[in-house]
């Protein structure tokens, strides 16, 4: 009976990690420090799939209270539709569900009023779990302590699901990808090698015949 417990407890130990590891990981929710250059554009990219909800704040960091630089920020979906769009702005922040699956994109570049130089940018991009808004849920159902925490897991362990199953997937989009792709090529090939063939062919039937012509076999 003690040695099943230790057992138990031994592996409830590396399973009770590895979900911590997991919820610390999918939390994510750290800030991205952008220099966005003068001239041109500067761009960040996260590949997200359907039904997540995306949160982000981006402040410009200056020295120079005097006169902060503005920036200008498109955010796109994968097919191209604009999600976000500011001109000239200090801060501001943009929040959206994804309806698509694919890389999206966030874009920033100087403002027309700078005075030249780089601009600082810092970029607070929250994804799923980590752009919930737990507090709310807490006020909203009563519960605080070890019980949102436990909440906050169960929340985790969802997001990982689904993020299991979106790679699963694409795993199985690039298999066929690549399965139709070798296929492609095994035909290309053999329809080379047919066209080699047939060339040689007809060059040899043609030199046969210029050679019988001039009577020279």
């Amino acid at each position: 009976m003690g040695l099943g417990a230790n057992v138990r407890r031994e592996v409830a130990v590396p399973v009770l990690l590895l979900t911590l590891w997991l919820w610390t990981d999918i939390q994510g929710g750290e800030a991205i420090w952008l220099t966005v250059p003068s001239t041109g554009t500067k761009c960040v990219s996260e590949e997200i799939h359907n039904n997540v909800v995306v949160l982000a704040d981006y402040v410009v960091v200056s020295d120079d209270h005097s006169h902060i630089p503005t920036v200008s920020v498109k955010v796109t979906s994968p097919y191209g539709n604009n999600l976000h769009h500011s001109e000239n702005v200090t801060h501001g922040q943009f929040a959206f569900t994804t309806h698509e699956a694919g890389n999206y994109l966030a874009c920033l570049w100087a403002g027309g009023h700078n005075q030249g130089g780089e601009v600082s940018v810092n970029l607070d991009w929250k994804i799923g779990i980590a752009a919930k808004d737990w507090e709310s849920v807490a006020r909203k159902e009563k519960i605080e302590g070890i019980e949102l925490e436990l909440r906050k897991l169960e929340g985790a362990v969802e997001a990982i699901h689904e993020n299991l199953i979106y790679l699963k997937s694409r795993e199985a989009d690039m298999r066929t990808v690549s399965e139709t792709t070798n296929g492609r090529v095994a035909w290309f090939s053999f329809m080379s090698l047919g066209v080699c063939i047939g060339v040689s062919a007809l060059q040899v039937l043609y030199l046969k015949q210029f050679f019988q012509k001039k009577k020279l076999i």
